[in-house]
């Protein structure tokens, strides 16, 4: 006998789950009582490739295409037993004065201020700029906290080309190459050796809750982080894709510990623009995968749409909790707009997920983002919820008793008992004679029985179907199927 596995609920997939980056894998980023190293510079000196070099991994965007790193990007690097957290900041454009740029510039400074070390970055290929030499004045004062390395020294040529930043005031720069990984070694070196002494990471990190806010581009997601925060984490502009990495946040609110994960906007057809988009959706599809919960922001001018429901689809395949947040609310309040009719609508159109969370809010007016937090919090202790045995399989009984399953092909279902097996998502193992004699409408039905004495409201669950191994037959037979309470 095969066992069957069914994830309640599940949608039309988005994207295949090869094109994942096996989102399960990368690492959640937690960056608590951990020293604090920030890479900063002009745009284009390899800042995001140095990043990624040291923290070990591609968390970062890489195209030779200035500012493509917009938003400060965290990650945390281990060197010689000592483990520190590296930011990567936008490249700092003095010269212009546009929103995003400005933006940027306060991205990058809120960074340095933070920062116990500060990693000044130059193109040794390009030489020195006047553009460096700006940056190196807003640097002036950390002259202490300042280690300036010199990128892309991959030649003797511009390996001495490298004292003329000398003029920068920040003495010799240590070169390195950070796309071939050369003096890499060295770099970590000079970090480690700089950083204030060791502090102890505080405790795990098992109740924290990690919000992977995901949707479609300029639906308000950066807006509804920072209203959320209270300041501008990240950077807001009104042109669509002015995020592009997913970047997190740990903040405490209403008692609970939360990760906030900033996502770029995920679009219908991601692969037929640029590759700087296709590559920022498909970090957000992996900020899916290692949240608890997916809150999916929803214009409500324009309204749901079949990217919308792609997109929750996604948050149930991989068994995160799911809130439908309907944002810009205050554009369309009024007399006319009815909430109840609202949710109605939302709740057809999202029929593959009755048990979501919907709520209401508007990112610019902060109306209704104070009810974020208690929700995610609800969902999240939802998800993680455990069903004791006897109280599961008295459920079980009922359901089967109020309605047996039809035979099929001459066979009739049998439920010996069942159990939860795991929690986030909740995960029950049903041991039958025949896993293949489950039709999708019992199983639905088993599940609403589930939902309807346990709640699970907010997260999906997983049924497995599962034949029960031989030497349990000697035991009590149907204790489920024959209508017997044991």
């Amino acid at each position: 006998m095969r066992e069957v596995v069914l994830l309640v609920a599940s949608a039309p997939p988005f994207l295949k789950v090869s094109d994942r980056i096996e989102a399960n894998q990368w690492p959640i980023v937690s960056t608590d009582a951990l020293p604090t190293v920030a890479i900063v510079g002009r745009p284009n000196v390899g800042k995001s490739a140095l990043f990624n070099r040291l923290v070990g991994d591609r968390l970062a965007i890489v195209e030779p295409t200035p500012g493509v790193t917009r938003d400060r990007l965290y990650g945390v690097a281990q060197w010689n037993g000592r483990e520190f957290a590296l930011v990567d900041t936008g490249g700092i454009e003095t010269g212009k004065v546009d929103d995003v740029t400005e933006s940027i510039r306060e991205q990058a400074q809120m960074a340095i201020d933070e920062a116990d070390l500060i990693v000044f970055v130059v193109d040794a290929k390009s030489g020195l700029t006047p553009q460096d030499t700006d940056v190196a004045g807003l640097l002036r004062s950390h002259r202490d906290r300042v280690l300036l390395v010199a990128n892309k020294v991959e030649s003797p040529k511009t390996a001495a080309s490298i004292y003329e930043f000398c003029t920068l005031g920040f003495d010799v720069p240590l070169a390195v190459s950070a796309i071939h990984g050369l003096q890499s070694g060295d770099l970590l070196d000079a970090v480690v050796e700089r950083l204030p002494s060791p502090v102890e990471r505080a405790g795990a990190d098992d109740d924290r809750i990690r919000l992977a806010i995901v949707g479609q581009p300029n639906v308000g997601k950066s807006s509804l982080v920072n209203a959320l925060l209270g300041k501008r984490r990240a950077v807001v502009g009104d042109a669509p894709g002015t995020t592009r990495d997913a970047t997190d946040t740990d903040v405490e609110a209403e008692g609970r510990r939360y990760t906030l994960i900033d996502t770029a906007g995920i679009r219908r057809h991601e692969r037929r623009g640029p590759a700087v988009e296709h590559y920022s959706a498909l970090r957000a599809v992996a900020a899916i995968g290692r949240s608890d919960v997916a809150i999916v922001v929803i214009d409500a001018v324009t309204g749901a749409t079949a990217q919308d429901q792609r997109i929750a689809g996604l948050a149930i395949e991989e068994g995160k909790g799911l809130v439908l947040l309907i944002n810009k609310i205050d554009l369309v309040s009024g007399t006319e707009f009815d909430r109840e009719a609202a949710s109605e609508i939302l709740r057809g159109q999202f029929a593959f997920a009755p048990y979501a969370r919907i709520l209401y809010a508007s990112a610019l007016t902060k109306k209704g983002t104070s009810k974020i937090w208690a929700t995610a919090a609800a969902v999240s202790d939802e998800r993680r919820k455990h069903v004791q045995t006897a109280k599961l399989n008295l459920v079980v009984r009922d359901a089967f008793r109020a309605r047996p399953p039809a035979p099929f092909r001459g066979r009739a279902l049998k439920i010996y008992y069942a159990t939860q097996s795991d929690v986030a998502p909740p995960t029950f193992v049903f041991f039958v004679n025949d896993g293949r004699l489950i039709h999708f409408s019992y199983e639905r039905y088993l599940e609403n029985s589930l939902r309807g004495a346990f709640g699970f409201e907010g997260t999906p669950l997983r049924l497995v179907f599962r034949p029960r191994v031989q030497q349990d037959s000697t035991k009590a037979d149907d204790l489920i199927s024959s209508g017997r309470d044991g």
